[in-house]
């Protein structure tokens, strides 16, 4: 039995629920972080105009849980990239046949949190990245880890904290993370926005993710906001 993605918005009698979500917990909490260094490459904190970063780390609604709680970041969206905007839907997706992956658009004041901070906080506490196509309970390319760079930049600083940590030996297994090219980012369904902190009960939710939200707290707590920016209130200052 397993209770993943594929049965998370069925109508399941309590008692079954209850005794999925125990077995949840025993076999796909969330991952213990590692300790990652920061990365040798990187772009110094500076003031300069808003940027984006577009990151796919297993099902969305965890991955824009813990940004949401990143200081410095304004706006987490949830949505599809590597596929075309025709198939990007939750449906067609969740079938794995798109190209799509599920990701988050991350839109960051530069002068407050740098791109290789919000990589750093990518590989320690938002997912296992040495995972192919899955991420815990989760599998299908969907699922997949990748950075979707937008600029010969944000590329490189990908591929050297990638060979960084490889060669630094901080997992137990290489990086599985492709860095590609950001073709497009098409937003999520609105009920999948902010689904974290909406749905904080869901077995999912409360199994998977919320420790991801208590292990950025404890492991970066100088990038910690207690206070999540949501979709519906990021054009407000933080």
């Amino acid at each position: 039995m397993t209770f993943s993605r594929s049965v998370k918005h069925s109508v399941l009698p309590t008692l079954l629920a209850v005794v999925a979500s125990v077995w949840q917990l025993a076999s796909c909490a969330a991952e213990v972080p590692v300790n990652v260094p920061p990365p040798t490459m990187d772009i110094p904190k500076q003031p300069g105009a808003v940027q984006t970063a577009v990151l796919s780390g297993g099902c969305f609604w965890g991955v824009q849980g813990v940004y949401e709680h990143v200081k410095g970041v304004s706006k987490v969206v949830s949505g599809y990239t590597g596929g075309d905007r025709s198939t990007a839907d939750y449906e067609r997706v969740s079938n794995g046949t798109t190209g799509h992956a599920e990701s988050v658009q991350i839109t960051f004041d530069p002068a407050q949190v740098s791109y290789g901070e919000l990589l750093r906080i990518f590989f320690s506490v938002v997912h296992d990245p040495t995972q192919l196509n899955r991420q815990g309970p989760d599998t299908g390319t969907q699922y997949r880890s990748m950075i979707a760079y937008s600029d010969d930049t944000q590329k490189t600083i990908a591929n050297a904290y990638i060979a960084q940590l490889n060669q630094a030996g901080v997992f137990h297994r290489p990086i599985a993370t492709r860095v590609d090219h950001l073709k497009g980012f098409y937003a999520a369904e609105a009920y999948h926005q902010d689904y974290l902190v909406h749905n904080p009960t869901n077995p999912y939710i409360a199994y998977n993710d919320l420790p991801k939200i208590e292990n950025l707290k404890r492991v970066f707590p100088n990038y910690y906001s207690e206070r999540p920016v949501l979709l519906a209130q990021s054009s407000s200052s933080r």
